[in-house]
């Protein structure tokens, strides 16, 4: 992390992206570092709130102070353009700084253009910036909320249930 690498974990809801995550955020803390977590568009209200209030600087600078940011469920609302800039200029600080993204998604890179507010330059300098010096890990798979909801059918029903795990693919 000490060099600015990213992860970002790409896949349908409910196959762990979150709990990946955390679990990477925990560790950092565990290793005596800060980390923030927060969702995409609530990263994005915080930063407008900020912006109406004038202290966007010293938000974007709160931003950046954590070892580990975590931006979760990138794409799950399409922003608006004025939140999908100030989520652009999160992301911009923290490459230029040399400060780590965990960050989630259920879209593919090519569907970017519409969470950024319909931006697709806005998307592409995002992910430029977010893929330089990074990870990438698709999970493909059932979701395990549904999973958990047909296991619990079948035993009601009395059916024989077989576990399996989704395979995690790195790219």
């Amino acid at each position: 992390m000490s060099e600015g690498r990213n992860i970002v974990l790409l896949g349908p809801p409910g196959v762990g992206k979150t709990h990946l995550a955390i679990g990477l955020g925990m560790l950092t803390a565990e290793a005596g570092h800060r980390i923030y977590f927060t969702t995409a568009i609530d990263l994005a209200r915080r930063m407008a709130k900020a912006m109406a209030d004038n202290r966007l600087s010293r938000e974007i600078n709160n931003l950046v102070r954590p070892k580990l940011l975590i931006i979760d469920e990138v794409g799950y609302l399409s922003l608006e353009a004025h939140h999908a800039s100030l989520l652009f200029q999160a992301i911009c600080e923290r490459y230029e700084r040399k400060q780590a993204v965990v960050l989630t998604s259920n879209k593919a890179f090519a569907d970017w253009g519409q969470v950024f507010g319909g931006d697709a330059v806005m998307a592409s300098a995002a992910l430029d910036r977010l893929l330089h010096r990074s990870t990438v890990i698709n999970i493909r798979g059932d979701s395990y909320r549904l999973k958990e909801k047909r296991k619990a059918r079948a035993v009601a029903l009395g059916e024989e249930v077989v576990a399996s795990a989704p395979p995690a693919t790195q790219n």
